[in-house]
């Protein structure tokens, strides 16, 4: 009998289980999505007119009606502060996860040089992906708005320029070298599809 080369098709103890899979795939679509966001939003004129009904990102595909008026600018700012602090919760459930559920080993075909840097980028993350919501909401709280999620208040806003401006240098900062981490994550993860071809995505796909 053949030989498989590829670790997917080993027992459940080599692969990620799901719950780690979904939290995984959800963190990667809204840290992708938020660095959208935050780009476009960044662009948008201060006032304007104050409406109820938001044309997402102005593609014509998704409509969003909110409760109450407010400008543009206002709105995909609010939105922004509502999807970073579900970040937040979802980081904090995901660390709680991975230190309750032992991961699968590395894969075999990874040299030591490439297990440390795997490990280290894991890592850096899980800190990255806590700081950044963390940062943005203590920015948030330093407006005079606090924050608000998805229409519930959440904290409310101390109106402090100093503690606003310092959280803001470091959010920006943490989210761009997030940023280059996701890059350097996301090229190991094609080279080990397409040169190593040893499986490495499929262990990060759903079973059963």
């Amino acid at each position: 009998m053949a030989k498989v080369k590829n670790n997917y098709f080993g027992p459940k103890k080599d692969r990620y289980n799901n719950v780690a899979i979904l939290l995984h795939w959800l963190l990667a679509i809204g840290i992708i999505f938020m660095f959208i966001l935050g780009t476009y939003m960044e662009e948008l004129p201060k006032g304007g007119t104050k409406v109820t009904n938001f044309d997402l990102f102005d593609l014509g595909l998704i409509t969003i009606e909110s409760s109450k008026e407010m400008s543009v600018r206002s709105f995909y700012f609010t939105l922004h502060k509502s999807i970073g602090v579900t970040i937040f919760f979802l980081v904090l459930f995901r660390i709680y996860w991975r230190l309750t559920h032992k991961p699968p080993k590395m894969l075999s075909s990874m040299s030591a040089l490439e297990v440390k840097l795997a490990t280290a980028t894991h890592h850096a993350f899980y800190l990255l992906m806590f700081l950044i919501p963390l940062t943005g909401i203590i920015m948030s709280v330093g407006s005079k708005y606090g924050v608000h999620w998805f229409g519930i208040p959440f904290l409310p806003g101390i109106d402090n320029e100093t503690l606003r401006e310092l959280f803001k240098e470091f959010h920006e900062i943490f989210g761009l070298i997030l940023l280059l981490f996701f890059i350097l994550h996301f090229a190991g993860a094609l080279k080990h599809s397409l040169v190593n071809k040893d499986g490495v995505l499929k262990r990060m796909w759903f079973h059963k």
